[in-house]
């Protein structure tokens, strides 16, 4: 998915549509990167090269936890 719509980010803190199913997502991909959904939040496990670090947290509503074993994306 696209990581942000019209500027603004879609990776929020909280739902703010109806639910279709809880709980079901673990992994979110986007362009800047991938994201695996823990307990502790959301963690950036792969990172695309174009981005860095503050790039997705800037444009990442939710609180982002990165990986001590980040890697570039595939």
């Amino acid at each position: 998915m696209e990581h942000t719509s019209r500027g603004r980010p879609k990776i929020l803190k909280k739902c703010t549509l109806p639910y279709t199913a809880v709980k079901c997502v673990d992994t979110i991909i986007t362009e800047m990167g991938v994201m695996r959904v823990t307990r502790e939040g959301l963690v950036l496990c792969e990172i695309n090269p174009a981005y860095m670090v503050e790039d997705i947290r800037g444009a990442t509503e939710a609180e982002l936890l990165i990986s001590e074993a980040l890697s570039a994306m595939c």
